[in-house]
């Protein structure tokens, strides 16, 4: 996915210019949370039990790993956590709710 701001944030004149250019990122970081979605969901199908939908050992290697990438890009390692684990802990609700009804 290619994501196009038109203006680099130095480019912005004004903050209409800065509200457009988040509206954009916003819209695309919206898509791949859906893309990654479609991806947990297919998963369920490889599943074989409960635990291997929750995955606890994924889970913490997964939220380790968001830390490491978040501190590379110099944003909050702890903010990264908090909105991966909420986006995480519904997808694998939602994983759950497919997976059962598969099974």
């Amino acid at each position: 996915m290619i994501i196009e701001n038109k203006l680099e944030p130095s480019e912005c004149t004004g903050i209409e210019d800065i509200r457009k250019e988040i509206d954009c990122l916003d819209s695309a970081v919206i898509k791949i949370i859906g893309r990654r979605l479609k991806y947990v969901l297919a998963a369920s199908i490889f599943k074989t039990s409960e635990t291997s939908v929750r995955a606890p050992e994924r889970f913490k290697e997964m939220i380790y790993k968001r830390r490491e990438w978040a501190e590379h890009e110099g944003i909050s390692p702890d903010l990264v956590e908090k909105v991966y684990t909420i986006i995480v802990n519904y997808f694998i609700e939602e994983e759950m709710t497919r997976w059962n009804k598969e099974k």
